[in-house]
């Protein structure tokens, strides 16, 4: 044997790589921006629906795609069911017991009363004389009401392109992030609207389903305080920079002194300045985003802590950036969303309601580690603007953070973080993979490429078909 040959020392090293190869090859077996990949089981068998009511009788289908996993007629099939959070009503299946189950025309048809709003699981089993052997494990969800008619959209609203402090153009963030499998995006370039509102000007007449809209990320004069505003109509930075700041600061001096008392601790003018941002904002129709408060800069969090539990407080924004990815150190920003969603916790223990998002703060997307691995995903009947900013003043949306090697971190209210936590393992695999190509299609048009656009005619629709395939309809 050749490891016979080698001295010891190089023998242990052989098999210590050897091992971590095996391992380095299972671990990076994700080929997806955001590490995650589809389960063998589905690519090889549809699951439809994979989202069902609660409640309710519903009939599901499982159909083998290739021949290798094809229903033999010389076989046996049993199944089995079980609930995740083990609530069955009388009407629901026999649980943890396999039954036997007879496949038709290459399909398994079945009608199932699946309680409660919680994942389940099917096993399914071949039998062929004595021996037996596990097909797929095929999991779906059931949903109330409300939720069954949203679909989840997977977004990014705080990154910045060349025309701020980015290292790529406006276009090819765009389609970096349809590339990672977003569904919306905005830029958010520091102290400028117009590279966020000219952005859909790059792809007018081109056929994509990445919905682009606008942002920025403001920084009134001698605040600390980072603000984003998403979806608004016009510059806000128009009205506090250069010969427009005598008059912000004039406004800002008006609400400090219609502001009788502010919470201990708190710099008055730094309060009122965020109510200035914020109410500027929501007069252009935007949201008002409260920035990574934890992030460390000149040695201390951006945010006074007096000062943003006022602001947490205060009913100003719209939303709180639970999951940042600030571009500092791996540890620091992990550090930084670790308290602030302890913070949050907190907050919401003590009767705040504020709902909470998932960003990366993208300045390069080839080189930052968060991009495309933090996101924010809002529970919304469409991705158009209107329906993404009700979405999240609602609070059906959740904040994802992937660390690299690791799994996936949800934030939000307990019902929506169970429900992403599915989708991220059963739904987004086979979403991302249809957006990686259009994503590529999308660069190539903005790197001129004449054949682009014909080739993202065959990528529209794509992510629609597969939800309108996943999702119950009642038909």
């Amino acid at each position: 044997m050749f490891l016979n040959r080698l001295p010891k020392v190089l023998v242990f090293a052989a098999l210590f790589l050897a091992a971590s190869a095996v391992w380095a090859d299972f671990s990076t077996l994700p080929t997806l921006p955001d590490g995650g990949r589809v389960r063998s089981v589905n690519h090889y068998f549809d699951l439809t629906p994979r989202i069902a009511p609660a409640d309710v009788e519903t009939t599901i289908v499982i159909q083998p795609l290739f021949d290798h996993v094809r229903f033999r007629e010389d076989c046996k099939y049993e199944l089995t069911y079980t609930a995740m959070d083990q609530v069955y009503a009388p009407q629901s299946p026999m649980h943890g017991k396999a039954k036997p189950v007879t496949p038709a025309d290459n399909r398994l048809t079945l009608s199932f009363f699946l309680a409660g709003e919680q994942e389940h699981l099917l096993v399914l089993e071949e039998i062929n004389a004595d021996k037996r052997r596990v097909m797929g494990e095929f999991h779906l969800y059931t949903v109330k009401s409300d939720l069954l008619p949203l679909r989840p959209f997977k977004g990014d609203f705080h990154m910045h392109s060349n025309n701020s402090d980015g290292a790529e153009s406006a276009p090819y963030v765009a389609g970096a992030c349809r590339r990672v499998g977003l569904d919306w995006m905005a830029l958010s370039d520091h102290r400028k609207y117009e590279p966020s509102a000219k952005l859909p000007e790059a792809f007018q007449g081109v056929p994509i389903d990445l919905r682009i809209y606008p942002g920025e990320e403001c920084h009134s004069p001698d605040n600390p305080v980072h603000i984003i505003a998403f979806g608004h109509n016009a510059a806000i930075r128009d009205l506090y920079m250069e010969t427009a700041e005598p008059q912000a600061r004039a406004e800002i001096a008006q609400l400090q002194d219609k502001m009788k008392k502010v919470p201990e601790g708190v710099v008055k003018f730094h309060y009122a300045s965020c109510k200035w941002v914020t109410d500027k904002i929501h007069e252009r129709g935007g949201l008002a985003m409260l920035c990574h408060p934890y992030w460390v800069t000149g040695g201390a969090h951006n945010d006074a802590e007096p000062l943003l539990g006022a602001l947490l407080d205060s009913g100003f924004f719209d939303m709180f950036e639970l999951v940042s990815g600030n571009g500092s150190s791996d540890a620091d920003a992990y550090d930084s969303n670790v308290l602030q969603a302890a913070r949050y916790a907190e907050a919401r223990a003590n009767g705040l309601k504020i709902p909470v998002c998932g960003i990366s703060d993208s300045h390069g997307c080839e080189s930052n580690e968060t991009f495309g691995r933090n996101f924010t995903v809002c529970f919304s009947p469409t991705a158009e603007l209107a329906d993404l900013q009700t979405a999240i003043k609602k609070g059906n949306c959740t904040a994802v953070e992937i660390m690299r090697g690791e799994r996936p971190q949800v934030e939000g209210a307990f019902r929506l973080v169970k429900y992403t936590l599915f989708l991220l393992r059963e739904i987004f695999p086979q979403h991302d993979e249809l957006c990686v190509e259009e994503g590529r299609l999308m660069l190539s048009h903005s790197a001129g490429k004449a054949d682009a656009v014909d080739r993202l005619k065959a990528c529209q629709g794509q992510v629609k078909a597969l939800y309108d395939r996943y999702w119950f309809t009642g038909k």
